[in-house]
This record gives C-alpha cells, sequence and structure tokens, in this order.
C-alpha cells in the first residue's frame, strides 16, 4: 500500500504512505498499541466477549479482559512531513484467523507483539510473517509485573532469524511505539535491500 509522491516542482509533495501491520495472540495489546500512538481517533472493532465464545478464546492470563477485536483496528501516524503509517490491528484468536491475509495484502512490514508470560501465544503470528516473507519486528509489550528478559533471550525462545528485530516497549507509551515503528520501516527497507541484491554464483 504505498501511493507516489508529486514530481519535484509540480506543487506540495504529497506523502508517502505505508500500511503496517499489528500482530499477536490475544490479550497482548494490539488494540493499546494503536491507539496510543495513532493522531486519529482509531477505528476499532471490539466487542463484548461472550459466553459462547469461552470454549474457543483461551482468557489464562488475561482473565480481566473483557472485549476483543473481532475484525480489525486502524490508526495513522505521521512520522515524517513525507511519510505516514497506515496501522491495521489484527484480531487474535484462531476464530478471526480468515481475516489476516486480506488485512496483510500490500502490507510493508509487520509488528508480532510478545508478552512474555505467554510468549507461546505469538508462534502463529511469527510463523505466518515468515511463511509469507513479510518482514517483521518483535516488539515485547512489557507489562507491569511481568519479568523483563533480554531481546536475545526472546529471538532464542522464539527461534527467531537474527536478522529479525527485537524491541522492548510498553505499548501504552507514544513513543516508546513509534520507535517500534520506525523500527519496522527500517528493517522492511534493509530487507528489500537485500532482496533487490543479486546473487552471487
Amino acid at each position: 500500500m504505498i501511493f507516489g509522491r508529486s514530481e519535484r516542482g509540480r506543487g506540495p509533495v504529497e506523502p508517502v504512505t505505508l500500511k503496517i501491520l499489528v500482530a499477536g495472540g490475544f490479550g497482548v495489546g494490539k488494540t493499546t498499541l494503536v491507539g496510543a500512538v495513532s493522531e486519529i481517533k482509531p477505528l476499532r472493532t471490539e466487542e463484548l466477549l461472550s459466553e459462547a465464545g469461552r470454549p474457543v478464546d483461551d482468557t489464562q492470563g488475561v482473565e480481566s479482559k473483557h472485549t476483543t477485536t473481532v475484525a480489525m483496528d486502524f490508526g495513522r501516524i505521521t512520522v515524517r512531513k513525507d511519510l505516514v503509517l497506515y496501522l491495521f490491528g489484527t484480531p487474535g484468536q484462531d476464530r478471526f484467523w480468515f481475516l489476516w491475509d486480506e488485512l496483510a495484502t500490500g502490507a510493508l512490514g509487520a509488528v508480532v507483539l510478545a508478552d512474555t508470560r505467554r510468549l507461546e501465544d505469538c508462534f502463529a503470528a511469527v510463523d505466518y510473517f515468515e511463511r509469507r516473507s513479510i518482514p517483521f519486528v518483535v516488539g515485547v509489550n512489557c507489562f507491569d509485573g511481568a519479568s523483563r528478559y533480554p531481546a536475545d533471550s526472546v529471538r532464542q525462545a522464539l527461534d527467531l532469524d537474527a536478522s529479525v528485530p527485537v524491541v522492548l516497549c510498553d505499548a501504552r507509551e507514544k513513543d516508546s511505539v513509534k520507535n517500534v515503528l520506525i523500527e519496522v520501516v527500517e528493517h522492511a527497507a534493509a530487507t528489500a535491500a537485500r532482496r533487490r541484491q543479486p546473487a552471487v554464483t
């Protein structure tokens, strides 16, 4: 989802707009992250958790959570006057994963948000982006009271490639989230540059 800029000397320069996904397990902070950094009122599709969903929604570790995203979250942030990011938060539960392919279309890259107390919940998102060769960054959401681990320990636990950035963050803090998003853009640009290099025979 990249739109071109107008040529120099022909009026105001239109910003480049990039699409970034925010993915991860249920209750990891995706909606919070989008809301913390968005310069517009974020679009949210949250609904109350229902009794019907209890058998399929694993709320262990997030017992206080009463709502869930059922389609997507959407927000926007201007990183520089010539660069705007559109953020699409994915639903976390297995039963809504059919939406991911639509949301991923045209994405430059992604943030996989992780909670060290339930690290296994982000395995599916990591696998999704690896299989589709979509560049991603792992953002470790540092919840209050949760144990803190070095980025290299998280990388090892997730069996990530050495090139995948792992960033500690607070999904409630705008500056912290902005740093994660900048990391995604830089990682995606570096990945694209590597892919353009001719293979050495």
